[in-house]
């Protein structure tokens, strides 16, 4: 094998430039695909693009598994389509909505309903934010806090459930690395457990019910609350009219439980039937994961046949239009394979690993590639982008210096996950804006607070991580995140008495 030393580099570092600079992350995969193709075909273009396409794109399409998470990321979209159409999500969050008697319970009932609406991070905000807006407003609740509790529900939710999109997806990119690095595991296996090292997503999901049990706030959220509770104005800029609530809205919570509880049962079902006869493997949880979407689309479709009419054909365009919501994801993940490819035959693993390992000791790692998933997402707003780019890299260069490997790919999704929940450019975060009817701008400011505050106990929790390698460390996240926040408060108070 050709010794290609320091340009082995150069496809992954020009992507992450690319990425930060143009927010491309399309251009920016496809860009290092060919790049590296070059440097295989001896800088021949017309090879290169033969490479590119033949031995990376199609290649990668060709193989089963990969076929299959196509399949399955498909269904995902179709069902989520439907359920939003159907009107069930908005009529869960309205009884939600109805129980709230306080400003606590209002905040904790849109947490818990953030959660409760685990399927759709972008459709969270717009189910939640306007069935809750009317009770923020009636409670003296800026509407700054709102878009926070919406945004912070929505991707760090749906990162913790291994058998939506995310989870899908996140699983194809491990599947992937694992086997460019030799390592044999199922994914699901392996992403369970990740779980409990994914510091960011729990602890940004934590600081909320820690924000409103203690009532205090800090930082530009604190000025928002102040401003609101003192003028009646909810934010700096004038706030736009509430948009119409869907007539489906006032549908019944059937609408939502039957599909839902139709996913769930045959995900469980199937997974406990596999497990029982020692026959569980990532094929079978592929099909599992399509059969109990598709059953779940068939359940919504003959829900919203009772209540509002909804033809078959009606019902399967619907399906098929969710469908073609997930075309960007799937030539995002066919290209992240293509790089990943790329990345092995370059060797490019094998030349950082040699960096790194004599510069840095392993258990650092986890912590460096924290901080360079945040830089990345927040340039790019993209988390998934920056799981394309990191995963096929981190997990190789991992195995190879003996950095803690379930950590460092937490690192990756809690990297990937700081961006989507901070940059002015992420689509939760802006969707976040528009369900809390917050100009947005005051959301990214007032959030940006809380969210590094939240990131730095991440950090540090990577960091201890890499020398403790304990699931238990996430204990001492917990109280970094206690004692950050607590920190925090009392700052925020002591400026408020001096001024």
């Amino acid at each position: 094998m050709t010794d290609y030393g320091l340009l082995s580099l150069l496809p992954p570092v020009v992507t992450v430039i690319l990425a930060v600079i143009t927010r491309s992350i399309l251009f920016s995969l496809a860009t290092g695909v060919f790049l590296g193709s070059m440097i295989l075909s001896d800088y021949n273009p017309f090879l290169a693009l033969l490479d590119m396409i033949e031995k990376r794109i199609f290649v990668e399409i060709a193989v089963g598994s990969n076929i299959q998470i196509i399949f399955t990321m498909m269904a995902i979209g179709g069902f989520i389509h439907l359920l939003e159409t159907s009107g069930g999500a908005r009529s869960f969050a309205r009884k939600m909505a109805e129980l709230v008697t306080s400003p606590r319970r209002a905040q904790l009932a849109t947490w818990t309903s953030g959660l409760s609406i685990f399927f759709t991070d972008a459709g969270n905000a717009l189910i939640i934010g306007p069935l809750f807006r009317p009770v923020f407003r009636e409670l003296r609740i800026c509407r700054e806090k709102l878009a926070w509790i919406l945004d912070s529900t929505a991707s760090p939710t749906c990162i913790l459930v291994p058998f939506i999109g995310w989870g899908a997806y996140i699983m194809s990119l491990i599947d992937k690395a694992y086997t460019n690095s030799g390592l044999t595991a199922e994914p699901l296996s392996v992403l369970l457990n990740v779980m409990p090292f994914q510091f960011y997503a729990i602890l940004a999901l934590l600081s909320v019910p820690l924000v409103i049990v203690a009532g205090r706030d800090f930082g530009p959220m604190a000025r928002a609350q102040a401003r609101f509770s003192d003028k009646g104005s909810e934010t700096a800029l004038e706030a736009e009219p509430a948009p119409p609530v869907s007539p489906a809205g006032d549908t019944g919570m059937d609408l939502f439980l039957v599909p839902i509880l139709t996913l769930l049962g045959l995900i469980a079902g199937l997974l406990i039937w596999y497990a029982w006869h020692d026959d569980l493997t990532s094929v079978h949880v592929r099909s599992t994961m399509t059969i109990a979407y598709v059953a779940a689309s068939i359940a919504c479709g003959s829900l919203m046949y009772k209540y509002f009419g909804t033809g078959m054909e009606e019902s399967l365009n619907l399906f098929i239009r969710g469908a073609e919501k997930m075309v960007l994801v799937v030539v995002i993940l066919i290209l992240a394979w293509s790089l990943s490819s790329v990345i092995k035959d370059l060797g490019t693993a094998a030349t950082l690993s040699s960096l790194i390992g004599s510069t840095i000791n392993p258990g650092v790692l986890p912590a460096i590639v924290f901080v360079l998933g945040a830089l990345i997402s927040l340039a790019t707003g993209s988390s998934w982008g920056t799981f394309a780019i990191l995963m096929g890299l981190a997990v190789p260069v991992a195995v190879t210096v003996g950095a803690p490997l379930y950590l460092t790919i937490g690192a990756v999704l809690s990297g990937g996950l700081f961006g989507d929940h901070t940059s002015p450019i992420s689509d939760t975060t802006v969707l976040s804006s528009i369900g809390a009817d917050c100009p947005h701008i005051d959301h990214v400011n007032t959030q940006f607070h809380y969210a590094l505050t939240t990131g730095v106990a991440a950090f540090f929790t990577f960091l201890a991580g890499g020398f403790i390698t304990s699931p238990l460390v996430l204990i001492l996240g917990i109280v970094l995140l206690i004692s950050l926040f607590t920190l925090r408060f009392r700052f925020s108070e002591q400026v408020i008495k001096t001024n």
